[in-house]
């Protein structure tokens, strides 16, 4: 990059300069969106402040934080630049203006990398800081790098201050530049001093393109309830802790996804947890429970990190068996009601908790004032079955997290959002640890809600009496407020034991009907009659065609779309397949060796054509890929006409009995396709 590099914008909708000092922001705060090799940041101090003549500084009365340091900070900072006048080297934009005093704003930010970057990785060091100064009247953001000399006083790193400029050229058009002062002797470490070109071109082009946007989200920001990082450093130990059980994770669901997913939700919790013994003076590890579990893994990571708990799940997994006496995990049924709360426990968790996820704060609420909870909403479900969307304007995500949001507020809880850093979509976590009213209203509250969770049932009732055309007639004193319907509220349903009777929690035995559990020999049919059908179609096609001159004689089969292949099959095994999630298509693409659905087109898969595996995915996978070679009977070889498109060293399935291996997999069991 050569002293300035510049990206033209055009602001058709007035989104420029304000939508500039947002995109600034985001650069500042989140680093990570654009520079994959940071975590985040954290700001340290941040605070108005003045230049005066003579280099003085007045520190601003609403300095965020950092204060006096801040102050000397500056005053150090300046000092260091241009022989002391406190100039900017050119040509970077000077701060200030004739005639005038501008009022700036700095940022004491600290960079934060990822684990496993660079050379120090396993030794922790200081994290790097930068200086950011925002002088709105230029339209400049300058930053200067910061180190520390043995003295424990910052030194300004000359060679890499760079400033990023606004200008306005005219009408709607405009300019965003990154500057140097001195690009030669620019230093790049890879990680928070990235190469020059890199600023110039990836950072730039982000920085012009958040400009314009007039693009809201509607969540909350990444980690906005912990200190980001304390959050970084606890969760790079626990992935460095538990990453071997990637390796031996016994389910069939993804390790790497789950493992991780996990690691993350407990540092955020261990995180939140001691910030919350900070702010109410506790000394003792909060207790837990994880209602709906799962796998247990956060179970296990909360519980080795000195936190008394225990999970429960209507359903054993395989993996409860590695975690030892320590983990405490339960395998029964949650029945919302007066038999199932929890009032010595501090917090309630409800991680992708399905149909209890709006029955956590309810629970939290008649457990004991004391107790809070977390949940995590992933599929929706009200609290007498699926959640039946009622405002077209949102998304279902976000209008069911506005759901669950509500329900604790019901309860009494102060309900916090935050956005957490999971490999999953669904990753916005509600949060109430705070109570809106004192103690002694606990009854009116406990009213409120039978009230409310009532209503909810009634106006279920109503939309499913109008899809069947029932009329009720009966006398009530209770109205659907969405419907108008009047329902008689049950008082019994306050103090009996099952608070909505007709629940139905998840089935102990998980059903399978992604074709997986379909017999063999009707698998097998279908497949063979599919496959006939595509090969077939190819011959009728090529035999006024014999004198081609091709030298490719292996047959590659015509490609039909899925409802051509449905016509061809008989109506029993169509009724059959419609009972599956997916139908004829999910048990077509389970039969991957012989079958390749693209675009609703299902092709003979020709396995010459298939790209070799990459040599840089993950060490688990190329594991499994190792083992699984040669473990089932190759499908071409038994049924194709032309026999299999590849020589037996090179297919990966066995040309024969005789080149069968034991597969060395836990996995469930599958039939050769």
């Amino acid at each position: 990059m050569a002293a300035a590099a510049v990206a033209a914008v055009r602001d058709g909708g007035s989104a420029l300069p304000r939508g500039f000092w947002a995109a600034v922001r985001v650069w500042l705060e989140k680093p990570q969106v654009a520079n994959r090799r940071l975590c985040g940041a954290a700001i340290e101090a941040e605070g108005p402040v003045r230049l005066e003549e003579g280099g003085g500084v007045v520190t601003g009365p609403e300095a965020a934080g950092g204060g006096a340091a801040l102050e000397r900070l500056w005053r150090e900072v300046r000092s260091q630049l241009a022989a002391g006048r406190g100039d900017l080297p050119p040509p970077l934009k000077a701060w200030g203006g004739p005639g005038r005093g501008p009022e700036l704003h700095a940022v004491l930010r600290a960079l934060l990398p990822r684990a496993g970057t660079g050379a120090g990785a396993g030794h922790p060091a200081a994290p790097p800081r930068e200086l950011v100064v925002q002088d709105a009247f230029n339209g400049t953001v300058t930053f200067l790098p910061l180190e520390e000399n043995s003295e424990g006083k910052y030194q300004v790193k000359k060679c890499n201050i760079y400033q990023i400029q606004l200008a306005h050229v005219k009408d709607e058009e405009w300019s965003v530049s990154i500057v140097t002062s001195s690009p030669e002797n620019w230093f790049s470490d890879g990680i928070a001093y990235p190469k020059l070109a890199w600023l110039g071109n990836e950072l730039l082009s982000k920085l012009a393109k958040w400009s314009v946007e007039q693009k809201h989200s509607e969540f909350k920001s990444t980690l906005s309830l912990v200190p980001v990082a304390k959050y970084s450093k606890v969760y790079q130990e626990l992935k460095e802790k538990y990453k071997e059980m990637v390796k031996v994770w016994p389910e069939v669901t993804d390790p790497e996804k789950f493992v991780y997913e996990d690691v993350a939700i407990a540092a955020y919790l261990l995180v939140l947890w001691e910030e919350e013994r900070k702010e109410k003076g506790l000394s003792k590890k909060q207790s837990f429970v994880d209602l709906g579990c799962g796998n247990g893994l956060l179970v296990h990571i909360l519980s080795n990190e000195g936190h008394s708990g225990r999970g429960i799940d209507v359903r054993r997994r395989k993996i409860w068996d590695m975690y030892g006496s320590e983990t405490h995990l339960e395998e029964c049924a949650i029945m919302p009601g007066d038999s199932n709360l929890f009032p010595d426990v501090d917090w309630l968790i409800g991680n992708h908790s399905d149909e209890l996820t709006p029955w956590i704060p309810v629970i939290a609420a008649r457990s004991s004032y004391c107790c809070c909870y977390f949940v995590l909403p992933c599929c929706f479900f009200d609290f007498h079955g699926k959640y039946s969307r009622r405002q077209s304007k949102k998304t279902q995500y976000r209008e069911y997290l506005d759901f669950v949001s509500q329900v604790g507020f019901i309860c009494g809880f102060h309900v916090e959002e935050d956005c957490l850093r999971i490999p999953s979509t669904k990753r916005v976590c509600l949060i109430g640890k705070n109570r809106t009213y004192p103690p002694v209203q606990r009854a009116l509250i406990d009213k409120q809600i039978t009230q409310y969770i009532h209503n909810r049932q009634t106006c279920a009732l109503v939309a499913r009496d109008r899809r069947v055309g029932f009329n009720r007639n009966d006398a009530s004193n209770t109205v659907c407020k969405e419907t108008g319907a009047e329902f008689p509220v049950k008082e019994t349903e306050t103090t009996g034991r099952i608070w909505m009777p007709g629940f139905q929690p998840r089935e102990k035995v998980e059903q399978v009907r992604n074709c997986a559990a379909l017999p063999r020999d009707f698998v097998d049919d279908v497949v063979l009659n599919v496959a006939n059908l595509l090969l077939n179609t190819t011959q009728e096609k090529s035999c006024c065609s014999t004198n081609s001159g091709s030298t490719n004689t292996w047959n590659q089969g015509e490609s039909l779309s899925l409802k051509e292949v449905a016509e061809h099959l008989n109506k029993e095994t169509l009724k059959r397949l419609k009972s599956e999630y997916g139908g004829l298509q999910t048990l077509l693409k389970n039969s991957h060796q012989v079958f390749e659905v693209l675009n609703g087109r299902v092709h003979i898969r020709d396995w010459r054509k298939e790209k070799p595996s990459r040599k840089n995915k993950p060490e688990i996978k190329q594991r499994l890929s190792a083992e699984a070679f040669k473990t089932r009977l190759c499908w071409f070889f038994i049924h194709h006409p032309d026999g299999c498109s590849l020589p037996s060293e090179s297919c990966p399935y066995a040309h024969g009995t005789e080149e069968l291996r034991q597969s060395q997999i836990m996995k469930k069991k599958k039939h050769t396709q």
